[in-house]
């Protein structure tokens, strides 16, 4: 009868459920872990994400707000809209994201406590097992006489053995259902309070969707204003074109004179010849190249040259915002500020030329090595045509017109090849 107690008590397969039942529990309760930390990380670059478009669309507001009230409605008023609603719907599209994880956060919690219900329980029915087979053992012989009735030593020695690991066993399953009866508790607790942030963003993203709304109405109303200004609008875009126009002429007939001026100095008694640049590329003397390369390994990283604005009008070839079948071209940004906003060069560099273009106020041009930028729309100038300059260094003050939008235009070229702008400066 003993020799049967002990194999009920001690079965290799109860001990290996035991181990089991841990390990699975261990095991998994790490793997949630990391899936929990995973979805942790992602909220926090979500809300990264989500504070520096908040903090763009604050810019908008500020700047929209310094402009005059009773101003006609006007194409630059449009684009302002139109970049604003393109903000909004990144916060939208932001916060529909969020949604997304807080939702996976609750679908992995609801299985992550399922699963514990489930282990609870069998670690209760092997709890319990214990407890009845213990019964039985205690009813069927005393433990004194079932140790002191072994025949060798050895079996003494086993049978104290095994009477210690099942102590030991019956412990650690009591410590094991404690730890996962607590591990419960916290998931529940998690549950609901993430429950509570499903709640609180669904509310962001709907007040976010009704003042997405009213942009769309206001933005249909400027549109419906304009086209009704046809004639007026025609006249605005073909008076642009002739500011670009001389513009490009500018900017380029200041490269050309670069590269024959410089062409001239090799080609003198008392500098050494040099092999001859190629066509649209300034020769490459050592301040010059160094200057460059800097310049070229900066891409995405220059400063803007306001402190506070966002790009009405961007670069390339695209639809005019009201008139059907009419494209525009821009060789440059556009970026509307603040009132006499300061402007600043975006790179170490020297003032080639000072002038004033009409329809488009004081322009700069900055010279870093083979690469060149333009600022235009300036209403005051505050450096001097030959004036070595620094990133940051103020050389104007933005142009605001009779409405007080106050917009910078600003270009980048490497020789006589224009380069889109955005590539070249860092993201806001």
């Amino acid at each position: 009868m003993i020799h049967s107690i002990s194999h009920i008590i001690f079965s290799p397969l109860s001990g290996f459920r035991l181990i089991g039942l841990i390990l699975f529990l261990l095991f998994g309760l790490g793997s949630f872990s990391y899936i929990s930390a995973q979805i942790t990380a992602d909220r926090a670059s979500l809300e990264k994400e989500k504070a520096a478009i908040q903090k763009r669309l604050r810019e908008f507001d500020t700047i929209l707000r310094k402009t005059t009230d009773e101003k006609n409605v006007s194409v630059k008023e449009l684009r302002a809209l139109n970049q604003k609603l393109e903000e909004r719907e990144k916060f939208i599209a932001t916060i529909n994201k969020e949604l997304q994880l807080v939702n996976g956060e609750i679908n992995e919690t609801s299985v992550q406590i399922k699963k514990l219900n489930e282990e609870f329980d069998l670690l209760k029915e092997e709890y319990a097992q214990m407890i009845y087979t213990s019964y039985k053992l205690n009813q069927g012989v005393n433990l004194i006489t079932f140790i002191f009735s072994s025949a060798t030593f050895k079996q003494f020695y086993m049978r104290l053995k095994y009477l210690k690991q099942y102590s030991d066993a019956r412990k650690k399953q009591v410590e094991q259902m404690e730890k996962v009866s607590l591990e419960l508790a916290d998931k529940q607790i998690a549950l609901e309070q993430q429950k509570e942030e499903q709640i609180k963003v669904l509310n962001q993203e709907q007040e976010q969707k009704k003042v997405l709304d009213q942009l769309k109405t206001e933005q249909q109303r400027m549109v419906n204003t304009l086209s009704q200004k046809e004639e007026e609008v025609r006249k605005e875009i073909a008076a642009t074109k002739k500011q670009q126009a001389e513009l490009n002429q500018l900017i380029k007939n200041v490269i050309a004179e670069e590269i024959r001026r410089t062409k001239a100095e090799e080609k003198s008694p008392s500098t050494p010849k040099t092999e001859q640049p190629k066509e649209k590329n300034l020769p490459e003397a050592p301040k010059v190249k160094n200057l460059s390369v800097s310049f070229s390994s900066n891409k995405g990283n220059i400063p803007w040259p306001v402190d506070n604005g966002f790009i009405t009008k961007k670069y390339g070839t695209y639809p005019h915002p009201t008139l059907k079948g009419i494209s525009e071209t821009n060789d440059g940004v556009d970026i509307q500020t603040n009132n006499n906003a300061p402007v600043k060069s975006v790179f170490p560099g020297t003032v080639t030329k000072i002038t004033t273009v009409p329809g488009m106020g004081g322009t700069i041009i900055i010279k870093h090595g083979e690469f060149y930028t333009m600022y235009s729309r300036l209403k005051t100038i505050a450096v001097k045509s030959g004036e070595e300059v620094q990133s940051s260094t103020v050389i104007g003050y933005v142009y605001s017109d009779e409405d007080g939008y106050s917009e910078l235009h600003f270009q980048t070229w490497k020789g006589l090849q224009v380069m889109n702008p955005s590539i070249w400066l860092s993201s806001k």
